[in-house]
């Protein structure tokens, strides 16, 4: 089996609501959710999820390999990329196609990627993360009524820039998941998105405590202030939880050195491999990992291999537009399915016709292959309708 190429598109998440955090909200409840598709000469395509920055440049250490050797083509892409800088959203073009692999791997395996990577237990922990930095109190109330539906036991809000604010809505939140029944004690956190100094920090989370039980604060200074976050995690009980926004596991060496980090996160964006590994170092500094992201598959069927996985992230309860996800939440978790690979399927067809949204970008790329393009989406549509040729 051999890569012959890969396609980009960007179809949208669709909230329906305001969503957002300290650094700004999508009025429209519109968000951009970029995919990468990758190709073989066997018809099989792997899905990926992140942006397309330099792709072209990146897809070169790959292109006509053996897919299944995804590991070691995940060095590969990082090798050609460290010198000009693999951080940032070219770190995040090597996780989707590194998620395409895996994707790719585990079909040609005729397995769902949980059982491919050693997964005993389809059921992942789950909490509530509503981006709900707009809501009023009554939608705020509402929205985590129809996640206690669900069965979740804990709830992550944004906030950060009033303490009384902040204060008021978590217990609004704790009321709505204790009186679902769920316990007196439900888990509660706070992401700040980075939003504080050090002394704000532990002034506003301890002014929290006085009447709240946190079980952690997400990014209270910045991400790369080892110091600092430090300072952060022995002014307050509640745990410091970072590394959504890290990238390369020398970026989270010095703060699990410092002791700055007790809940070590990643971005699903960032692909399979990058959380195995930051799931490797965690555990071998004792610490729990909790994976970050708005459609988090890949991470959740990683999740089931690792020792250390302590909940991850449901943001919207629906798919982005176009997309179906073989998985469903119940009691509180994700429940993955028996699909070969990701269990993503694609309808093209729905992101063509969306593609007058200025968030909706229909397939394109430049490394299509006309020998198979009539089969290019086959393994994850069942369509054989020829692809969409550049120019």
């Amino acid at each position: 089996m051999r890569i012959t190429g890969y396609r980009t598109m960007t179809t949208v998440q669709e909230w329906g609501r305001p969503v957002g955090d300290v650094n700004g909200v999508f009025a429209d409840g519109a968000v951009p959710v970029p995919l990468v598709l990758v190709d073989t000469d066997e018809g099989i395509t792997g899905v990926g999820l992140g942006p397309h920055v330099e792709i072209e440049a990146v897809f070169a250490a790959i292109e006509g390999e053996d897919p299944r050797g995804v590991t070691a083509l995940y060095d590969r892409m990082l090798r050609r990329t460290f010198k000009a800088g693999h951080a940032g959203a070219v770190f995040g073009t090597i996780g989707a196609l590194d998620t395409a692999l895996w994707d790719i791997k585990a079909q040609a395996a005729g397995e769902p990627l949980w059982r491919l990577l050693g997964g005993r237990d389809r059921q992942v922990p789950a909490y509530a993360s509503g981006l709900d930095i707009g809501l009023t109190d009554d939608e705020l109330v509402a929205v985590h009524q129809e996640y206690a539906r669900h069965g979740l036991r804990a709830a992550k809000l944004k906030g950060g820039l009033d303490i009384e604010r902040d204060r008021h809505r978590l217990t609004l939140v704790r009321d709505v998941l204790t009186e679902a029944g769920h316990g007196a004690r439900p888990g509660l956190m706070l992401d700040v998105n980075e939003a504080w100094t050090r002394k704000q920090a532990v002034r506003h989370v301890c002014e929290l405590e006085r009447a709240l039980d946190l079980t952690w604060i997400e990014e209270p200074v910045r991400r790369w202030d080892a110091e600092g976050l430090a300072a952060v995690g022995r002014g307050i009980r509640a745990s410091v939880a970072t590394g959504e926004n890290l990238t390369g596991l020398e970026q989270f060496r010095p703060l699990l050195a410092a002791g700055a980090v007790d809940i070590v996160q990643t971005a699903v964006v960032w692909g399979v491999s990058h959380f195995l590994r930051v799931a490797a170092l965690a555990h071998a500094h004792d610490l729990p990992v909790s994976p970050i992201g708005a459609t988090p598959v890949p991470l959740l069927h990683a999740a089931t291999s690792v020792p250390n996985h302590l909940a991850s992230e449901l943001q919207d309860l629906h798919p982005p537009r176009g997309l179906s996800l073989d998985l469903h939440i119940e009691d509180g978790a994700f429940i993955l399915g028996d699909s070969p690979g990701l269990g993503i399927t694609i309808d093209e067809r729905t992101i063509d016709t969306s593609a007058r949204h200025p968030s909706t970008r229909a397939a394109e790329g430049p490394h299509i292959r006309p020998e198979h393009a009539g089969r290019r989406l086959l393994a994850v549509t069942g369509n054989s309708r020829p692809a969409r040729r550049p120019g």
